[in-house]
């Protein structure tokens, strides 16, 4: 069997996504091959950065014509070493994760096994969730917490949400910080002391005030505290691990296994949450969680992808790691997903059960991938009023 054919496809979200957070559209990967098995993948794309990735896809596509989808291994060092030379970059690891996905997808298909079972069998039967997506327009404390009860009658046990108000800056006001205290604590009173609240600092603190930030909202038992300061200073992280009442994340602007080393040698955060869709693919997040696991550091896939490809794709993975705890379900992006797959993975009480079909167990709709096209969302304003820089 060998590959004959790569496609990709731009899918925008918009018009069935309530409650968008931000927005982006989705990639879809696509592989065929000479006996007529459909592979597919989902590469993470970042709003105006999506074009770029696919661009990425078409070039490396051309290298995939004629070889075998088995060799994933192959295909993925060799693309970093020869197509890159040694030189990453998000949308590099993006497109490629794709299309590993696909390859694994056929690899499956070919064998009539789960993808879990091609990667050492699942360590459990169901993967836990976490919410998110679910707080898009809120813009008070009372919003939050009225939108955090609704989603947790929807079932979900676990919530994460970005309570900083904008713009993202490094140095923030004691007023920015008592908004921030202020949405957490309406959340937590919101749905009570049994669901789990995640914390997301998406990269844009200074270690003081992380710090101080985090000390005030421990008393409300915090699951983690996610990303609080720019990824790209270990020890500044490192700092604020040693200095947090609750655990540190970090990971989902970390795209392989090279990156994740400064991070284990400073014992820089207790949680890692790589994604799938742009860390490599998904033999690249078991090797990423098998490296994690001697520092005693648990697993937690980001996944801001569709509920579709991208979450299953995480789910195959998720379920071979020991160290694996709960990975990320946008609740927002579910309407879409379900128009563009004939399958797509549903959470019960915050749980996915292991799909068992062969491959990744979820098939997309050519004409509905084409239904719903690529949307170029509206310019964003990046600097508001008053000094923010």
């Amino acid at each position: 069997m060998h590959i004959t054919e790569i496609q990709s496809y731009l899918v925008s979200p918009q018009s069935h996504t309530a409650g968008m957070i931000g927005g982006k559209n989705w990639l879809f990967v696509q592989i065929k091959t000479d006996e007529g098995l459909v592979g597919w993948g989902e590469c993470y794309t970042q709003l105006d950065r999506d074009l770029a990735i696919q661009r990425h896809v078409h070039e490396l596509s051309r290298y995939l014509v004629g070889q075998s989808p088995f060799a994933i291994k192959y295909f993925t060092t060799t693309v970093y070493r020869d197509f890159a030379g040694l030189r990453g970059s998000m949308d590099l690891f993006c497109a490629m994760s794709g299309i590993e996905q696909a390859m694994w997808d056929l690899a499956g298909k070919a064998l009539n096994a789960p993808v879990y079972n091609l990667l050492g069998g699942p360590c459990r039967d169901r993967i836990r969730v976490y919410a998110n997506g679910w707080y898009g327009g809120a813009k008070t404390p009372a919003a939050y917490g009225e939108l955090a009860a609704a989603t947790v009658a929807r079932g979900f046990t676990a919530l994460k949400f970005d309570p900083f108000p904008g713009p993202w800056r490094l140095y923030v006001s004691r007023e920015g910080e008592r908004a921030f205290v202020d949405t957490v604590t309406a959340v937590r009173e919101a749905v009570g002391p049994d669901v789990d609240l995640l914390i997301e600092g998406h990269r844009r603190l200074a270690p003081m005030h992380a710090v101080r930030l985090a000390r005030q909202i421990a008393p409300l038992g915090i699951y983690w505290y996610e990303e609080p300061v720019p990824v790209d200073n270990v020890a500044a992280l490192a700092e604020v691990r040693s200095q947090a009442p609750m655990p540190i994340v970090t990971g989902e602007t970390l795209y392989c296994k090279a990156d994740f080393v400064p991070v284990f040698e400073a014992r820089a955060a207790d949680i890692i949450n790589p994604d799938v869709c742009s860390c490599g693919g998904i033999l690249e997040l078991k090797e990423i969680a098998a490296m994690a696991e001697p520092h005693f550091v648990a697993v937690s896939p980001h996944n801001y992808n569709s509920t579709s490809m991208g979450l299953a794709a995480t789910v195959h993975a998720a379920a071979t790691m020991p160290n694996f705890i709960i990975t990320e379900y946008f609740c927002n992006f579910e309407p879409t997903s379900a128009l563009i797959a004939r399958n797509p993975l549903k959470p019960e009480n915050s749980y996915i059960a292991l799909p068992q079909g062969p491959g990744l167990g979820v098939e997309l709709d050519e004409e509905a991938l084409t239904a719903h096209a690529y949307q170029q969302y509206p310019r964003r304003t990046f600097i508001g009023t008053g000094n923010e820089l």
